[in-house]
């Protein structure tokens, strides 16, 4: 399990540290502009330069887990931008979807690993 998670957290850091740096240097270049709901989302998130935050936010995580410093927070940055991934692709441009679930499946094997970290989150009383 040990080696499992390792080439997750190094396929997941890779893969976000890409394509959050394609969101600010786009040298990946898009095929096709999705149609209907799906383009009008992205164009409004391109417009209101949101997609920078949302970059930003991949980059930090990804070369988080690609350094194995503070994974956790790496963890923590990435879970919301996966579950938005995941939403998107599901709802509104599901070619996209097998991927995601693969992203969110390598997220959970490197969570899983974490888990310790995250175990004060479930205390059902603090005090």
């Amino acid at each position: 399990m040990k080696i499992v998670a390792l080439i997750a957290r190094i396929l997941i850091g890779l893969l976000f540290l890409i394509f959050g740096l394609n969101g600010f240097l786009q040298f990946i270049p898009m095929k096709t502009f999705p149609t209907g709901l799906a383009g009008e989302f992205l164009t409004v998130l391109i417009q209101s330069h949101y997609v920078l935050f949302v970059s930003a936010l991949q980059i930090a995580g990804g070369a988080l887990l690609l350094v194995n410093r503070y994974v956790p927070l790496g963890l923590t940055l990435l879970g919301p931008v996966i579950v938005n991934i995941i939403l998107y692709h599901a709802l509104m441009d599901r070619a996209g979807l097998p991927l995601a679930i693969v992203v969110a499946i390598l997220w959970g094997v490197v969570a899983y690993r974490q888990r310790q970290y995250f175990s004060s989150l479930f205390v059902q009383k603090t005090s």
